[in-house]
């Protein structure tokens, strides 16, 4: 019997649609804890019930994460520079 094209399976695809699958299921069920949640909690709005839902995939920073992030904040050019005041940059 010849094989054809059709009959080889691609594993890497096969992977990729199971971690999809996978992922799709873990977001299902987070969402799903994060309105059961919010309705026990008598959320005052539908707004602030969408608002937790969408933000059920964040999570609290710790302590370490704040003290070791670089910090972003640029050179103030238009502070006024007084020679008490610690440097701007």
């Amino acid at each position: 019997m010849a094989m054809s094209e059709r009959d080889v399976i691609d594993f890497s695809a096969l992977e990729r649609e199971l971690q999809a699958a996978v992922e799709s299921e873990r977001r299902h069920q987070r969402e799903n804890e994060a309105k059961l949640r919010a309705v026990s909690q008598g959320v005052a709005s539908y707004r602030e019930f969408r608002d937790l839902v969408l933000t059920c995939h964040l999570k609290p920073l710790d302590k370490n994460d704040k003290d070791r992030a670089p910090r972003k904040q640029p050179c103030n050019p238009v502070a006024p520079s007084n020679e008490e005041q610690t440097s701007h940059c």
